[in-house]
């Protein structure tokens, strides 16, 4: 199978092990007399039409080609039938990027400047496609961050979910619905013309940063999500996954804190970057943004615990139970900070 596709890329005899750990498509290095090159198979069971993919991939590489010559973008490569990205019947679908050489990447945010960095650089890609029309894209995840969506998926869950599991989660429906400002202001937002739509990565998790030896961002990559959407959804997923030293894995809940410095790095970078191309009132919103990614995060974990693990499984029992817990308490130390992070309203 794989020789096949890398005969569709000229790439026949390429050495290929597997790359990174990432958890939804398959990627391998491969060495080539060419040079190296990324080989990665779409996982097409969360990316329900790949070839969409492929199209927004294409569609803002030509208009960054055009208006903005000198930004670095990981284009995919063609295939020798000139196509972004190869479908065999029975095998998948399959795409190629050239290997960004001297780069690397990071699973875990250690210094306030990476998350300078990262910020800065989604901030970039968003700014740089100011001139494009968002709508152009295809959704290649419908409703991906569709809070009042997933508000209403567990209140489904509170009806018709596991009645054990509910019982046990007693504390946690508390705090949810307790929180439920967050949707309603969602809402709000989503009527109001100071909220721009704009071409919005979704995934702005530090491991889509590629970083050179000095620790200074590259480019971004994975581009799988990128979609209209708000500023606040890319800003937020930064904070959510930033902020503290403790992943949404963390058991032990006394290691969730939040760090000031990360905070004021993500703003500062992603402002410096979007400071006129966000509107007065986007621009108080960085907190939000904040809240509105925990706060869904602790939504879809919960529910899913609720209706018996069917979306994001589970290793072990309570899994998702104790991701929502997890989100929680990052929440409600997101809020004990707001003062100190200078937050006033």
């Amino acid at each position: 199978m794989i020789e096949r596709v890398l005969k569709a890329y000229g790439l026949q005899g390429a050495k290929l092990e597997y790359f990174g750990n990432g958890l939804i498509n398959q990627t391998w290095a491969a060495v080539a007399p060419q040079g190296h090159f990324i080989l990665q198979k779409v996982n097409d069971d969360v990316f329900k039409r790949p070839l969409d993919i492929a199209s927004n991939t294409r569609l803002i590489a030509d208009h960054l080609k055009q208006y903005q010559p000198g930004y670095f973008f990981v284009a995919p490569i063609l295939s020798a039938d000139g196509n972004d990205m190869i479908f065999f019947e029975g095998e998948g679908y399959f795409r190629a990027f050239p290997f960004v050489e001297n780069s690397h990447s990071t699973d875990i945010v250690k210094t306030p400047e990476q998350a300078y960095e990262a910020a800065s650089q989604f901030g970039k890609f968003t700014h740089l496609l100011s001139g494009f029309n968002a709508d152009e894209l295809t959704i290649t995840i419908p409703d991906f961050h569709n809070l009042e969506l997933r508000y209403n998926q567990f209140l489904d869950a509170l009806k018709e979910g596991n009645p054990e599991r509910l019982s046990h989660s007693k504390k946690q429906v508390e705090q949810l619905m307790h929180h439920v400002d967050i949707v309603d202001e969602y809402i709000s937002i989503l009527s109001q013309t100071a909220f721009k739509r704009r071409v919005t990565h979704h995934d702005t998790k530090i491991s889509n940063v590629l970083f050179d030896k000095n620790e200074k961002a590259i480019c971004i990559i994975d581009l799988d999500t990128v979609m209209p959407g708000y500023f606040f959804s890319d800003v937020g997923d930064m904070m959510r996954t930033y902020l503290s030293p403790a992943s949404e894995e963390e058991k032990e809940y006394d290691k969730i804190v939040v760090r000031d410095d990360f905070y004021k790095a993500i703003v500062q970078g992603y402002s410096a970057q979007m400071k006129n191309e966000l509107t007065a009132i986007e621009s108080k919103y960085f907190f939000y943004a904040a809240r509105f990614m925990i706060y869904m995060q602790a939504l879809r974990f919960l529910t899913d615990y609720l209706n018996d693990d069917v979306y994001y499984g589970a290793k072990y029992k309570d899994h998702n139970f104790v991701r929502a817990t997890n989100q929680l308490v990052l929440l409600q130390r997101l809020i004990e900070k707001k003062r100190e992070l200078g937050v006033l309203s």
